[in-house]
């Protein structure tokens, strides 16, 4: 029986942008913004979502990944009553819900790091970061060194080979299971997390839940390296993400097929996405807005886990700058945005999002199904994925240009046609083959499961 990420379709909120909350945790109150979040529920599930990745969460001084409290949600969004209030929300709604763990390096606020600034060699914590050197002074005026992510030492990394450390974080996540009831992690940084580290985490968080999900932001490196039974079900498929636009921008479907090809052994299990919290939004990295519905038929029916970045449903355009990721972290109110349906935002983009989510989450052929490349030009491409016993066909047609198709069938049918499972056009079967008339930038899906 497939597990529950196996068939999932991810909405990925970052929520201290999508609330407007400050920019530096100064306050001392705790501000409930999480009732803003909860608005967001039945929207995700009339998208047909049905798990959700949310993060990050935890105390923290400025972006979230700073963290200073483990064990808090970030006064800026709420109280951990309103989190665990949220996550209750969400399963009702048939939503599973995923959290960033931020487990490579933590803020200067935490309370390890504070003892050494406090105490240097007499504290007891002076072995939980890399690099701690009494010898020399950081540059943000401590009166010791230590070892910083890329060279942030706002991020001071952790020992994760101190037991003291690593036993620390599992019960952590211990927490956050008892007290929130989470489904699963984001780990962050987790292409520079240490090995037996995420393999004890693979360990523990079986026996935590069963179905406990761990997925890694891998951006470079041989993915299936992460993904294996020991350690990691799932990490960030980067690869895909640059090959979707690239074909589309170039008119080059041979380099997406490559990579999907490249990767077919761990493709089914990837989390797949064409935009991010650290990403341009998609609508800002194509050349041609028309093709975005085809960038999104890829995702949610080529091998993977697909994810939608919250707003992204709406074609928002977003551009990370030299020195700021705001751009892509927008506040949006959704109630003001569902009522004035703002000109501005692609509602018909939407409407499709949900028609190909629903799509993937009812048919098994999805759902770490099978591959098969059918036909494939710079413009064009088709392909099969099949799963005991159904078979479902994908056809896109990037090109300016109408396009003609025979596409061949990878099984017999019972009857001469086919329907595209999105517009309800019908297309004829003739010798085996599936003849397909695309008008320019058009896709379709059709279920051609074999005759009994």
């Amino acid at each position: 029986m497939s597990k529950w990420y196996e068939k999932a379709v991810f909405y990925h909120m970052y929520p201290l942008g999508m609330v407007g909350a400050p920019k530096q945790n100064t306050q001392e109150e705790v501000s409930h913004r999480f009732e803003e979040l909860n608005l967001w529920i039945p929207h995700m599930k009339e998208l047909g979502v049905t798990a959700v990745y949310i993060g990050p969460l935890f105390e923290s001084s400025t972006h979230g990944y700073d963290t200073k409290d483990y064990q808090k949600v970030d006064r800026r969004l709420g109280s951990n009553e309103d989190f665990a209030h949220f996550v209750s929300l969400c399963h009702q709604a048939g939503i599973r819900v995923v959290v960033d763990g931020v487990f490579n390096h933590s803020g200067r606020e935490f309370f390890a790091f504070r003892d050494i600034q406090e105490k240097r060699e007499a504290s007891p914590y002076r072995d939980w970061y890399k690099g701690v050197n009494f010898g020399w002074g950081s540059p943000l005026g401590d009166s010791f060194g230590y070892e910083a992510w890329q060279g942030h030492y706002e991020l001071p990394c952790f020992n994760l080979r101190n037991p003291a450390v690593s036993n620390y974080l599992f019960d952590v996540i211990q927490y956050w299971v008892d007290a929130f009831d989470i489904d699963g992690i984001r780990l962050d940084c987790a292409n520079i997390l240490d090995f037996s580290f995420m393999e004890e985490m693979r360990r523990r968080t079986t026996q935590m839940k069963d179905d406990f999900w761990l997925m890694g932001e891998v951006i470079h490196g041989e993915y299936g390296r992460w993904v294996r039974p020991s350690m990691l079900h799932s990490v960030t498929n980067y690869e895909l993400h640059k090959s979707i636009y690239s074909a589309h921008n170039d008119h080059n479907y041979f380099e997406l097929a490559h990579n999907v090809r490249r990767l077919e052994a761990i493709a089914p299990f990837l989390y797949t996405f064409v935009d991010n919290h650290d990403e341009d939004r998609i609508a800002s990295k194509l050349l041609l807005r028309e093709h975005l519905p085809l960038v999104y038929l890829c995702l949610f029916t080529l091998p993977g886990i697909p994810s939608i970045y919250y707003g992204s449903e709406w074609g928002i355009e977003g551009r990370r700058s030299r020195t700021s990721d705001e751009a892509l972290r927008p506040k949006i109110d959704l109630t003001q945005l569902q009522t004035e349906r703002a000109t501005n935002w692609d509602f018909s983009l939407e409407a499709l999002i949900s028609t190909l989510s629903k799509l993937h989450s009812s048919h098994r052929a999805y759902h770490a199904g099978s591959y098969k490349e059918l036909l494939l030009t710079n413009r064009q491409y088709a392909f099969a994925r099949e799963k005991d016993g159904e078979v479902m066909i994908s056809a896109v047609n990037n090109d300016d240009k109408d396009a003609q198709l025979f596409i061949p069938l990878p099984c017999p049918i019972s009857g001469n046609t086919l329907t595209d499972l999105i517009s309800g056009q019908e297309f004829l079967v003739e010798n085996g083959k599936l003849v397909v008339n695309l008008t320019k930038y058009q896709g379709i899906v059709v279920n051609a499961s074999p005759t009994s």
